[in-house]
Protein backbone atom coordinates (compact mmCIF):
# COMPACT_ATOMS: atom_id res chain seq x y z
CA UNK A 1 0.00 0.00 0.00
CA UNK A 2 2.92 2.05 0.83
CA UNK A 3 4.54 1.92 -2.35
CA UNK A 4 1.16 2.40 -4.09
CA UNK A 5 0.62 5.63 -2.45
CA UNK A 6 4.82 6.60 -3.78
CA UNK A 7 3.95 5.70 -7.18
CA UNK A 8 0.33 7.66 -7.67
CA UNK A 9 2.65 10.21 -5.80
CA UNK A 10 5.39 10.36 -7.97
CA UNK A 11 2.87 10.09 -11.00
CA UNK A 12 1.34 13.23 -9.93
CA UNK A 13 4.46 15.09 -9.39
CA UNK A 14 5.42 14.27 -12.92
CA UNK A 15 2.35 15.33 -14.43
CA UNK A 16 2.18 18.55 -13.00
CA UNK A 17 5.69 19.14 -13.61
CA UNK A 18 4.88 18.58 -17.58
CA UNK A 19 1.71 20.53 -17.78
CA UNK A 20 3.72 23.42 -15.94
CA UNK A 21 6.63 23.07 -18.38
CA UNK A 22 4.15 23.00 -21.61
CA UNK A 23 3.73 26.59 -20.52
CA UNK A 24 7.18 27.41 -20.54
CA UNK A 25 7.30 25.74 -24.01
CA UNK A 26 4.68 27.56 -26.09
CA UNK A 27 1.03 26.68 -24.76
CA UNK A 28 -1.13 29.05 -23.27
CA UNK A 29 -0.91 30.48 -19.94
CA UNK A 30 -2.19 28.19 -17.34
CA UNK A 31 -2.76 25.37 -19.84
CA UNK A 32 -0.16 22.83 -20.00
CA UNK A 33 -3.01 21.01 -20.59
CA UNK A 34 -6.61 21.59 -20.83
CA UNK A 35 -8.72 18.85 -21.98
CA UNK A 36 -11.67 20.49 -23.19
CA UNK A 37 -9.81 23.58 -24.70
CA UNK A 38 -7.72 20.83 -26.60
CA UNK A 39 -10.67 19.04 -27.78
CA UNK A 40 -12.54 22.61 -28.86
CA UNK A 41 -9.08 23.24 -30.92
CA UNK A 42 -8.57 20.14 -32.87
CA UNK A 43 -12.43 20.71 -33.25
CA UNK A 44 -11.91 23.83 -34.64
CA UNK A 45 -8.84 22.94 -36.66
CA UNK A 46 -11.11 20.27 -38.18
CA UNK A 47 -13.93 22.84 -39.43
CA UNK A 48 -16.93 21.83 -36.57
CA UNK A 49 -16.18 25.71 -35.91
CA UNK A 50 -15.38 28.86 -37.57
CA UNK A 51 -13.50 30.50 -34.17
CA UNK A 52 -10.17 31.68 -36.02
CA UNK A 53 -8.90 32.14 -32.15
CA UNK A 54 -9.40 28.46 -31.54
CA UNK A 55 -8.07 25.70 -34.17
CA UNK A 56 -4.99 23.42 -34.05
CA UNK A 57 -5.51 20.12 -34.18
CA UNK A 58 -4.03 19.32 -30.50
CA UNK A 59 -0.92 16.15 -30.26
CA UNK A 60 -1.14 16.34 -26.53
CA UNK A 61 -4.71 15.15 -27.10
CA UNK A 62 -3.29 12.59 -29.26
CA UNK A 63 -0.50 11.45 -27.08
CA UNK A 64 -3.03 10.85 -24.34
CA UNK A 65 -4.89 8.66 -26.63
CA UNK A 66 -2.20 6.59 -27.76
CA UNK A 67 -0.26 6.72 -24.75
CA UNK A 68 -2.89 5.02 -22.53
CA UNK A 69 -3.55 2.65 -25.60
CA UNK A 70 0.01 1.44 -25.91
CA UNK A 71 0.30 0.66 -22.04
CA UNK A 72 -3.25 -1.07 -22.14
CA UNK A 73 -1.95 -3.14 -25.04
CA UNK A 74 1.03 -3.93 -23.15
CA UNK A 75 -0.89 -4.40 -19.91
CA UNK A 76 -3.37 -7.21 -21.45
CA UNK A 77 -5.75 -4.29 -20.10
CA UNK A 78 -7.06 -3.49 -24.11
CA UNK A 79 -10.52 -4.62 -23.61
CA UNK A 80 -13.24 -3.21 -26.48
CA UNK A 81 -16.63 -2.89 -24.91
CA UNK A 82 -19.50 -0.41 -25.27
CA UNK A 83 -23.40 -0.29 -25.98
CA UNK A 84 -23.99 1.16 -22.54
CA UNK A 85 -26.71 3.57 -23.21
CA UNK A 86 -24.08 5.62 -26.11
CA UNK A 87 -26.83 8.21 -26.93
CA UNK A 88 -27.51 9.36 -23.20
CA UNK A 89 -23.56 9.47 -22.86
CA UNK A 90 -23.52 11.70 -25.86
CA UNK A 91 -25.46 14.12 -24.96
CA UNK A 92 -23.81 14.42 -21.63
CA UNK A 93 -20.71 15.00 -23.54
CA UNK A 94 -22.18 17.79 -25.35
CA UNK A 95 -23.41 19.56 -21.73
CA UNK A 96 -20.31 18.88 -20.23
CA UNK A 97 -18.56 20.55 -22.55
CA UNK A 98 -20.52 23.56 -22.19
CA UNK A 99 -20.21 23.36 -18.59
CA UNK A 100 -15.90 23.76 -19.08
CA UNK A 101 -16.69 26.52 -21.85
CA UNK A 102 -18.77 28.70 -19.29
CA UNK A 103 -15.65 28.34 -16.58
CA UNK A 104 -12.99 28.31 -19.73
CA UNK A 105 -11.58 24.99 -18.87
CA UNK A 106 -11.63 21.25 -17.83
CA UNK A 107 -11.00 19.71 -14.42
CA UNK A 108 -7.21 19.84 -15.23
CA UNK A 109 -6.96 22.94 -15.85
CA UNK A 110 -9.31 24.21 -13.11
CA UNK A 111 -6.16 22.79 -11.04
CA UNK A 112 -3.43 24.29 -13.52
CA UNK A 113 -5.19 27.60 -12.65
CA UNK A 114 -4.96 27.29 -9.14
CA UNK A 115 -1.35 26.65 -9.50
CA UNK A 116 -1.23 29.55 -11.29
CA UNK A 117 -2.90 31.75 -8.90
CA UNK A 118 -5.98 32.19 -10.51
CA UNK A 119 -8.97 32.58 -7.59
CA UNK A 120 -11.31 32.33 -9.76
CA UNK A 121 -10.80 28.76 -10.20
CA UNK A 122 -11.26 28.49 -6.39
CA UNK A 123 -15.19 29.60 -6.94
CA UNK A 124 -14.83 26.47 -9.86
CA UNK A 125 -13.46 24.32 -7.51
CA UNK A 126 -16.75 24.74 -5.40
CA UNK A 127 -19.21 24.64 -8.15
CA UNK A 128 -17.37 21.33 -9.68
CA UNK A 129 -17.16 19.36 -6.25
CA UNK A 130 -21.04 20.72 -5.57
CA UNK A 131 -21.47 18.88 -9.02
CA UNK A 132 -20.25 15.65 -8.02
CA UNK A 133 -21.81 15.65 -4.69
CA UNK A 134 -24.83 16.12 -6.64
CA UNK A 135 -24.05 13.17 -8.57
CA UNK A 136 -23.30 10.80 -5.84
CA UNK A 137 -26.40 11.56 -4.19
CA UNK A 138 -28.04 9.67 -7.79
CA UNK A 139 -25.04 6.66 -7.71
CA UNK A 140 -26.14 6.03 -4.03
CA UNK A 141 -29.65 5.52 -4.88
CA UNK A 142 -28.95 3.16 -7.53
CA UNK A 143 -28.16 5.26 -11.05
CA UNK A 144 -26.79 3.60 -13.71
CA UNK A 145 -26.99 3.54 -17.65
CA UNK A 146 -26.38 0.10 -17.57
CA UNK A 147 -23.97 -2.57 -19.12
CA UNK A 148 -21.60 -2.21 -21.60
CA UNK A 149 -20.82 -5.37 -23.84
CA UNK A 150 -17.74 -7.31 -25.47
CA UNK A 151 -17.12 -5.27 -29.06
CA UNK A 152 -15.19 -6.36 -31.67
CA UNK A 153 -11.61 -5.51 -31.58
CA UNK A 154 -11.59 -3.22 -34.74
CA UNK A 155 -14.80 -1.13 -32.53
CA UNK A 156 -11.83 -0.58 -29.85
CA UNK A 157 -9.53 0.62 -32.18
CA UNK A 158 -10.86 3.07 -34.29
CA UNK A 159 -10.59 5.64 -32.23
CA UNK A 160 -6.95 5.22 -31.33
CA UNK A 161 -6.53 5.05 -35.15
CA UNK A 162 -8.81 8.16 -35.36
CA UNK A 163 -5.50 9.66 -33.43
CA UNK A 164 -2.75 8.84 -36.20
CA UNK A 165 -4.56 10.10 -38.64
CA UNK A 166 -4.91 13.24 -36.83
CA UNK A 167 -1.76 13.03 -36.49
CA UNK A 168 -1.20 12.94 -40.06
CA UNK A 169 -3.19 15.83 -40.18
CA UNK A 170 -1.35 17.68 -38.31
CA UNK A 171 1.92 17.18 -40.03
CA UNK A 172 0.68 17.47 -43.51
CA UNK A 173 -1.20 20.48 -42.73
CA UNK A 174 -3.50 20.33 -45.66
CA UNK A 175 -5.77 23.10 -46.98
CA UNK A 176 -8.95 21.98 -45.37
CA UNK A 177 -7.69 21.79 -41.96
CA UNK A 178 -7.27 25.31 -39.99
CA UNK A 179 -5.12 26.52 -38.19
CA UNK A 180 -5.28 29.86 -35.97
CA UNK A 181 -2.93 32.54 -37.10
CA UNK A 182 -0.07 33.95 -34.97
CA UNK A 183 -1.51 36.20 -32.20
CA UNK A 184 -5.09 35.41 -33.04
CA UNK A 185 -5.23 33.55 -29.80
CA UNK A 186 -4.79 30.65 -27.59
CA UNK A 187 -4.54 28.16 -30.66
CA UNK A 188 -2.06 30.06 -31.84
CA UNK A 189 0.17 28.88 -28.82
CA UNK A 190 1.43 26.21 -28.48
CA UNK A 191 4.33 24.13 -27.89
CA UNK A 192 6.36 21.96 -30.52
CA UNK A 193 4.29 18.93 -31.73
CA UNK A 194 7.42 16.55 -30.86
CA UNK A 195 7.14 18.34 -27.16
CA UNK A 196 3.54 17.92 -27.00
CA UNK A 197 3.48 14.82 -28.11
CA UNK A 198 5.49 13.05 -26.19
CA UNK A 199 4.10 15.08 -23.05
CA UNK A 200 0.54 13.69 -23.92
CA UNK A 201 2.04 10.18 -24.51
CA UNK A 202 3.83 10.06 -20.95
CA UNK A 203 0.20 11.20 -19.36
CA UNK A 204 -1.46 9.33 -20.77
CA UNK A 205 0.63 6.30 -19.64
CA UNK A 206 0.70 7.62 -15.93
CA UNK A 207 -3.03 7.95 -16.17
CA UNK A 208 -3.98 4.85 -17.89
CA UNK A 209 -1.79 3.24 -14.92
CA UNK A 210 -2.99 5.53 -12.00
CA UNK A 211 -6.66 5.53 -13.14
CA UNK A 212 -6.37 9.43 -12.81
CA UNK A 213 -9.55 11.06 -12.61
CA UNK A 214 -10.37 14.78 -11.31
CA UNK A 215 -14.08 13.38 -10.72
CA UNK A 216 -13.08 10.28 -9.55
CA UNK A 217 -11.02 11.88 -6.77
CA UNK A 218 -14.06 13.63 -4.70
CA UNK A 219 -16.18 10.46 -5.89
CA UNK A 220 -14.32 8.17 -4.37
CA UNK A 221 -13.75 9.74 -1.05
CA UNK A 222 -17.57 10.64 -0.12
CA UNK A 223 -18.35 7.19 -1.56
CA UNK A 224 -15.79 4.92 -0.46
CA UNK A 225 -13.46 7.14 2.27
CA UNK A 226 -10.88 6.27 -0.79
CA UNK A 227 -8.10 9.11 -1.05
CA UNK A 228 -5.80 8.11 -3.45
CA UNK A 229 -7.22 9.84 -6.47
CA UNK A 230 -7.25 13.10 -4.63
CA UNK A 231 -3.41 12.39 -3.45
CA UNK A 232 -2.72 12.56 -7.21
CA UNK A 233 -4.90 15.78 -7.44
CA UNK A 234 -2.90 17.66 -4.53
CA UNK A 235 0.70 15.75 -6.27
CA UNK A 236 -0.35 17.57 -9.59
CA UNK A 237 -1.22 20.88 -8.11
CA UNK A 238 1.89 21.36 -5.83
CA UNK A 239 4.38 20.46 -8.65
CA UNK A 240 3.07 22.70 -10.56
CA UNK A 241 2.75 25.70 -8.26
CA UNK A 242 6.44 24.83 -7.73
CA UNK A 243 7.51 24.80 -11.07
CA UNK A 244 5.77 28.24 -11.92
CA UNK A 245 7.74 29.43 -8.64
CA UNK A 246 10.84 28.03 -10.18
CA UNK A 247 10.36 29.38 -14.17
CA UNK A 248 9.36 32.88 -12.18
CA UNK A 249 12.29 32.67 -10.54
CA UNK A 250 14.38 31.48 -13.48
CA UNK A 251 13.64 33.17 -16.24
CA UNK A 252 12.41 36.52 -14.89
CA UNK A 253 8.69 36.02 -16.47
CA UNK A 254 5.66 35.83 -13.95
CA UNK A 255 4.26 31.63 -14.03
CA UNK A 256 2.25 32.67 -10.76
CA UNK A 257 0.17 35.28 -10.62
CA UNK A 258 -2.14 35.13 -7.66
CA UNK A 259 -5.82 37.04 -8.10
CA UNK A 260 -9.03 37.52 -9.59
CA UNK A 261 -8.65 40.42 -12.41
CA UNK A 262 -6.80 39.62 -15.40
CA UNK A 263 -5.91 36.24 -15.15
CA UNK A 264 -5.31 34.40 -18.96
CA UNK A 265 -7.75 33.56 -20.99
CA UNK A 266 -10.81 33.14 -17.94
CA UNK A 267 -12.82 35.89 -16.41
CA UNK A 268 -14.32 37.16 -13.06
CA UNK A 269 -17.98 36.38 -12.92
CA UNK A 270 -17.99 33.48 -9.44
CA UNK A 271 -21.35 32.78 -10.40
CA UNK A 272 -20.98 31.43 -13.73
CA UNK A 273 -17.33 29.63 -13.09
CA UNK A 274 -19.14 27.71 -10.38
CA UNK A 275 -21.73 26.89 -12.12
CA UNK A 276 -20.19 25.94 -15.44
CA UNK A 277 -18.32 23.76 -13.58
CA UNK A 278 -21.25 22.40 -11.32
CA UNK A 279 -22.63 21.23 -14.84
CA UNK A 280 -18.92 19.71 -15.56
CA UNK A 281 -18.90 17.98 -12.35
CA UNK A 282 -22.55 16.81 -12.34
CA UNK A 283 -22.69 15.41 -15.85
CA UNK A 284 -18.91 13.99 -15.41
CA UNK A 285 -19.94 11.84 -12.43
CA UNK A 286 -22.65 10.33 -14.47
CA UNK A 287 -20.52 9.11 -17.49
CA UNK A 288 -18.47 7.83 -14.37
CA UNK A 289 -15.16 9.96 -15.17
CA UNK A 290 -13.88 13.24 -16.25
CA UNK A 291 -12.57 14.20 -19.99
CA UNK A 292 -9.61 13.15 -19.19
CA UNK A 293 -10.51 9.86 -18.13
CA UNK A 294 -12.84 9.32 -21.17
CA UNK A 295 -9.49 9.64 -23.34
CA UNK A 296 -7.80 7.09 -21.23
CA UNK A 297 -11.17 5.03 -21.37
CA UNK A 298 -11.02 5.47 -25.24
CA UNK A 299 -7.65 4.78 -25.68
CA UNK A 300 -8.15 1.49 -23.79
CA UNK A 301 -11.19 0.39 -26.46
CA UNK A 302 -13.75 1.56 -24.78
CA UNK A 303 -16.48 2.55 -27.21
CA UNK A 304 -18.89 4.22 -25.10
CA UNK A 305 -16.09 7.03 -24.00
CA UNK A 306 -15.07 7.36 -27.64
CA UNK A 307 -18.64 7.98 -27.64
CA UNK A 308 -18.53 10.74 -25.07
CA UNK A 309 -15.37 12.14 -26.35
CA UNK A 310 -17.23 12.96 -29.57
CA UNK A 311 -20.48 14.02 -27.65
CA UNK A 312 -17.81 16.66 -26.06
CA UNK A 313 -15.97 17.74 -29.48
CA UNK A 314 -19.81 18.51 -31.16
CA UNK A 315 -20.38 20.20 -27.70
CA UNK A 316 -17.44 23.07 -27.96
CA UNK A 317 -18.55 22.87 -31.95
CA UNK A 318 -22.44 24.20 -30.44
CA UNK A 319 -20.52 26.57 -27.89
CA UNK A 320 -18.73 28.44 -30.37
CA UNK A 321 -20.87 28.41 -33.40
CA UNK A 322 -23.77 29.70 -31.18
CA UNK A 323 -22.03 32.07 -28.83
CA UNK A 324 -22.41 29.94 -25.41
CA UNK A 325 -18.42 29.73 -25.07
CA UNK A 326 -17.17 32.79 -22.17
CA UNK A 327 -14.68 34.73 -23.39
CA UNK A 328 -12.26 36.67 -20.43
CA UNK A 329 -15.07 40.08 -20.85
CA UNK A 330 -17.51 37.20 -18.76
CA UNK A 331 -20.01 34.83 -19.70
CA UNK A 332 -23.19 35.51 -22.85
CA UNK A 333 -26.36 35.06 -22.14
CA UNK A 334 -26.44 32.11 -24.72
CA UNK A 335 -23.78 30.38 -22.26
CA UNK A 336 -25.99 31.26 -19.37
CA UNK A 337 -29.14 29.91 -20.79
CA UNK A 338 -26.87 26.90 -22.24
CA UNK A 339 -25.90 26.39 -18.64
CA UNK A 340 -28.86 25.98 -16.98
CA UNK A 341 -30.55 24.02 -19.86
CA UNK A 342 -27.62 21.54 -19.49
CA UNK A 343 -28.07 21.37 -15.69
CA UNK A 344 -32.09 20.77 -16.09
CA UNK A 345 -30.98 17.86 -18.79
CA UNK A 346 -28.59 16.06 -16.61
CA UNK A 347 -30.67 15.78 -13.67
CA UNK A 348 -33.51 14.41 -15.87
CA UNK A 349 -31.11 11.86 -17.24
CA UNK A 350 -30.10 10.72 -13.17
CA UNK A 351 -33.50 11.21 -12.31
CA UNK A 352 -34.78 8.47 -15.04
CA UNK A 353 -32.12 6.25 -14.96
CA UNK A 354 -32.37 5.76 -10.91
CA UNK A 355 -35.71 5.41 -11.24
CA UNK A 356 -35.32 2.37 -13.83
CA UNK A 357 -32.83 0.69 -11.76
CA UNK A 358 -35.21 1.08 -8.67
CA UNK A 359 -38.63 -0.25 -11.33
CA UNK A 360 -36.11 -2.91 -11.90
Amino acid sequence: MKSEKTTIAAAGILIGLIAAMLVFFGNPANMGFCIACFLRDTAGALGLHSAGAVQYIRPEIIGLVLGACAVALATKEFRPRGGSAPVTRFILGVFVMIGCLMFLGCPFRMILRLAGGDGNAILGFVGFALGILAGVVFLKKGYTLKRSYKMPTLEGQLYPFMQIVFLILLVVAPSFIHFSEAGAGPGALHASVAVSLAAGLIVGALAQRTRLCMVGGIRDAVLFREWQLLFVFLAIFVSALVVNLILGAVTGTAYFNPGFAGQPVAHTDGLWNALGMFLAGFGCVLLGGCPLRQLVLAGEGNTDSAVTVLGLMVGAAFAHNFGLASSAEGPTANGKIAVIIGIAVVAVVAVSNTVRRSDA
